[in-house]
């Protein structure tokens, strides 16, 4: 399902004008009918009374102004309070905002800080709000009365409704500009945004529903929009069908190499949740001294000692052997608790750039590259990358707060510039491909914030690889089973508290629920449920 940006949702707008002929009230119309049918379901029905919609002088006030017209055909009192004067409303929103005079909806001017602070208390006597201020093509702070606006209406603690998006949000990133609706619900128009998904915007928007005001739905691929939500329906058919002949050797060979002194446990849950993924067999390469300990910790998965250094890390010298144990293994898998030694390193580094298949790196691995990144376009098979946003700090030369600041972009412009599937962790998981193609993820929830969390999704996106799964689609498909599973355990022990190898032991019903399970796509009611206008997963 696409997520688009400002831009290319006012695109897809002119275009649907302009091309097909559909003219911008009645889009605005479809927007105001469609919303307020959402208004009156989401917001009014457990919360009925006084509606105060707060308007700026463009089209997301234009919206507005339908809404108040179709609320106070209902019996609805209605009251729509105007950041600016009446006589700076202009095409569209100009054309909704006429009528409301003649049939007697109150208009209330709030062009400046004074007009703000002579009618607070009537403000202060509406029951719910909807938030019709600023729309999608915001891009700077929120500035002078609008923030106080803004903050005031906040501080009612009265259900407010966001129409588009919550103003103040920003569209492309999810970032708050300076000040921000924190609305129960939302009703966007054609297509989700990327900040309705991207956190802190997730948490801005509520409940979130697509309306369709009559846009084309191909536009969004003839607009060439980059970005995607993760949806069950695109991931279930790239997984293959297991046919009832198939033995461990039909289904991949996996070669992890892990662990330092430590850090077994990283090595072990790897292991752990590949096997849990369906991989048919897995090897384990470890420090030699640490055999006999994970040798005890796993029990389905192979162990291989390796020549270590003086302190127990993985050395330099390990190189050749290593080469040898990948005939016949699908995927390579390194670097959780694999510590950042300089011997470990370079052997790093030859082995990024001479494996013959596809690699998955996290951890340690990621630090290691950290230092010279060049080496990843020297490489010969595909690569996936996981950092959390402070491995991406180093791996990119930015501050972790700039790449949560903008996660698609930087994450793209990562995989773009190394040509890597990479794998940007946390809150919404962000997936990109070489091409700058973006998938967004929507399942997980906070209780993933534990140690070996990260491991498993290693183990779990490389033990799909080693099912033959492409790489892309196979990181994917993994952040999703993660977070479907830690969404399951969050729901079975408590939100929080529960361990990493419980996620593993639940990947299984995970996949099955992706395999077998309904298109539908919704979240628990703490946090976001979206009705999709396709269940296409495109």
């Amino acid at each position: 399902m696409y997520l688009v940006t400002a831009d290319e949702m006012q695109r897809m707008d002119r275009a649907t004008i302009e091309s097909f002929g559909i003219p911008g009230r009645v889009l605005m119309e479809n927007a105001g009918r469609g919303a307020t049918a959402f208004f009156l379901e989401a917001v009014h029905h457990d919360h009925p009374g006084a509606v105060g919609i707060v308007a700026g002088r463009g089209n997301n006030g234009g919206d507005g102004f339908v809404m108040a017209r179709y609320l106070h055909q209902k019996g609805i009192r209605t009251t729509v309070f105007l950041l600016s004067q009446r006589d700076r409303i202009k095409g569209d929103a100009a054309a909704n905002l006429k009528p409301l005079d003649a049939m007697g909806v109150p208009v209330v001017e709030l062009a400046d800080a004074a007009a703000f602070e002579t009618h607070k208390l009537l403000m202060r006597h509406q029951h719910t709000w909807i938030d019709a201020i600023l729309g999608t093509g915001l891009s700077s702070d929120v500035r002078g009365y609008f923030s106080a606006v803004i903050d005031f209406i906040n501080r009612q603690a009265r259900p407010v409704f966001a129409v588009d998006i919550a103003s103040g949000l920003n569209a492309d990133t999810g970032r708050v500009c300076g000040a921000c609706i924190q609305a129960a619900a939302t009703a966007t128009f054609g297509f989700a945004k990327v900040g309705h998904l991207c956190y802190p915007g997730r948490t801005f928007t509520g409940q979130l529903k697509i309306i369709d005001i009559g846009i084309p739905k191909h536009l969004a691929a003839k607009t060439s929009c980059r970005q995607h939500l993760i949806t069950p329906g695109a991931l279930k058919n790239q997984i293959p069908q297991r046919s009832a002949t198939a033995h461990k050797g039909h289904t991949g060979h996996l070669l992890i190499l892990a662990g330092s002194p430590g850090k077994t446990g990283a090595a072990a849950l790897t292991a752990a949740a590949a096997m849990r993924t369906g991989a048919g067999l897995v090897t384990l390469g470890i420090p030699k001294s640490l055999n006999p300990v994970l040798e005890t910790m796993v029990t389905e998965a192979m162990t291989v000692g390796l020549p270590e250094t003086a302190d127990g890390a993985l050395d330099e010298s390990a190189h050749e052997y290593i080469i040898s144990l990948m005939q016949g293994k699908r995927c390579l898998a390194l670097g959780p608790g694999l510590g950042t030694h300089a011997s470990t390193g370079r052997l790093v580094g030859r082995l990024i750039q001479e494996s013959p298949v596809p690699l998955v790196i996290d951890a340690d691995g990621l630090n290691l590259i950290a230092a010279e990144p060049s080496v990843l376009s020297r490489r010969r098979s595909p690569i996936v990358l996981t950092p959390h946003p402070g491995e991406m700090a180093r791996l990119s030369g930015h501050s972790t707060a700039d790449i949560q600041n903008d996660r698609i972009g930087h994450a793209r412009a990562f995989a773009e510039r190394h040509q890597v599937h990479l794998v940007l962790k946390g809150a919404a998981t962000v997936v990109a491909r070489p091409d700058g193609i973006v998938f967004v993820n929507a399942t997980g929830n906070p209780g993933m914030a534990a140690g070996g969390m990260g491991d498993v999704l290693t183990g779990l996106i490389a033990g799909l690889v080693t099912q033959g799964i492409e790489a892309s689609a196979a990181a994917q498909t993994g952040v999703y089973l993660h977070g479907t599973a830690a969404d399951r355990m969050a729901q079975k022990i408590a939100p929080v508290g529960y361990l990493a190898t419980e996620v593993i032991d639940t990947l299984p019903e995970a996949l099955d629920e992706l395999l077998t399970g309904e298109d539908r796509f919704s979240w628990p009611e703490r946090d976001i449920l979206l009705y999709p206008t396709d269940h296409s997963g495109k």
